[in-house]
């Protein structure tokens, strides 16, 4: 008889684990809460799905800060190459952007969780919509589950891969941690990571829905002045603080560090030089000789940005660009290289992209995903306690752990 095993959740990690346990000849039972399969992937993106990252394994593990020596083998077993090979040979083409970043052609998430389904569905799994409240386990060995409404379902093999507590909307609950800490485990108190930031600083809100794109940040340390984080991309002004890609990656290098001893530090024009920004910012004062300061900034800068700028260089702003002085030039060009913008707070879990703790690394054997407390027993995804910065990096985890747990149960 071939093996049963029931697999809980159908994200990205639940999905590549049941595809392949059924693949490979398991009998599988999938399980999700939810209506609509992979529900967190139609969100990644924009909805557009950064599938994974195209780099090697080792630039892989760099970009995992937590618990990356966990992955090793799961990424040499399933790459970020075999997940492009697997949506392509799938009829799905992938394209590489900026970053090393991979998305559908199409541009539609969508796409990305329909050829999961399809895979679980060819694979002859079994998809069953109810929630798993409980596990039945016997003598430290799993047995199989039980759902919300009393029924018991019994399986040799169960697959936990029910994501972490953001984005709860999507079904990411952290109803895995209940299950795992059922069977024995420890759970890493989880914490949002690749979420948005808050800031005391009034002018954020001024700011609000203003996206800035091509700038540099740092992450600098108030204490040595050192840095501790740099990246170059998009960034957004919200009424709390700030968001977007590059801040969302600078918060999980502040996960666990006290927020208040750091600021963000943003060079609004990278591409020029202090020499060469000194020299445009004259040649625009030059064109706009006797406008005020305010009127005369509008080729280099966003409207809604020019009067926080102004006010923040110390320039009145009524004054003539023929009468704006070298001081005041420098500390414009001060400003303009180094925006800072202060850190007080993340925003709650529930905001943030991927969660950051989850049942503990030190009991699930690395090489099958296996428990190492409760036999039997398998985890993958965002359930463990393992997450990386923006950049497909982290549905990248879900795959190779994925495949890993689904390829060890038969």
């Amino acid at each position: 008889m071939p093996c049963r095993v029931a697999v809980v959740g159908a994200g990205a990690a639940g999905m590549m684990a049941a595809g392949y346990a059924g693949y490979y000849g398991c009998d599988v039972m999938l399980f999700e809460k939810n209506a609509r399969t992979g529900r967190k992937i139609l969100i990644t993106g924009k909805g557009r799905c950064n599938v994974t990252n195209n780099c090697d394994n080792d630039t892989f593990l760099a970009n995992v800060p937590t618990n990356s020596r966990f992955l090793y083998s799961a990424i040499n077993s399933f790459s970020t190459q075999d997940t492009i090979s697997f949506f392509e040979s799938r009829g799905l083409p992938l394209k590489t952007e900026r970053g090393n970043r991979v998305f559908p052609v199409s541009d539609k998430a969508s796409d990305v969780a329909d050829t999961l389904l399809r895979f679980v569905r060819e694979s002859g799994c079994r998809l069953i919509n109810d929630e798993v409240h409980l596990l039945i386990i016997d003598n430290n060995r799993v047995c199989g589950i039980e759902t919300v409404s009393g029924e018991k379902i019994y399986a040799d093999k169960v697959i936990i891969a029910t994501g972490g507590k953001s984005y709860p909307a999507t079904g990411s609950t952290g109803a895995g941690y209940k299950l795992a800490k059922q069977a024995g485990h420890t759970i890493v108190p989880p914490k949002p990571s690749l979420v948005p930031v808050v800031s005391n600083d009034l002018f954020c809100k001024e700011l609000q829905g203003l996206s800035l794109r091509n700038i540099s940040l740092k992450v600098i340390s108030k204490k040595d002045g050192k840095v501790i984080y740099s990246d170059f991309g998009e960034m957004l002004f919200t009424h709390f603080g700030v968001s977007g890609p590059v801040i969302l990656s600078a918060s999980a290098y502040l996960t666990n560090k006290k927020l208040s001893d750091y600021y963000f530090s943003i060079d609004l024009k990278p591409a020029l030089s202090e020499k060469h920004l000194d020299l445009r910012i004259l040649r625009d004062f030059e064109f706009f000789i006797n406008k005020d300061i305010q009127n005369s900034l509008g080729k280099l800068l966003p409207s809604k940005l020019i009067p926080v700028v102004i006010k923040r260089a110390e320039i009145p702003i009524h004054t003539k660009c023929n009468s704006i002085t070298k001081e005041q030039r420098h500390r414009l060009l001060e400003i303009l290289k180094n925006f800072t913008v202060s850190i007080s707070g993340f925003r709650p879990i529930e905001e943030a992209i991927i969660t950051s703790g989850g049942v503990s690394t030190k009991e699930i054997n690395p090489k099958t995903m296996e428990s190492k407390i409760c036999s039997g027993l398998y985890f993958a995804g965002e359930v463990i306690d393992v997450d990386a910065y923006t950049g497909g990096f982290n549905l990248q985890i879900a795959f190779s752990t994925g495949y890993v747990a689904g390829t060890s149960v038969y």
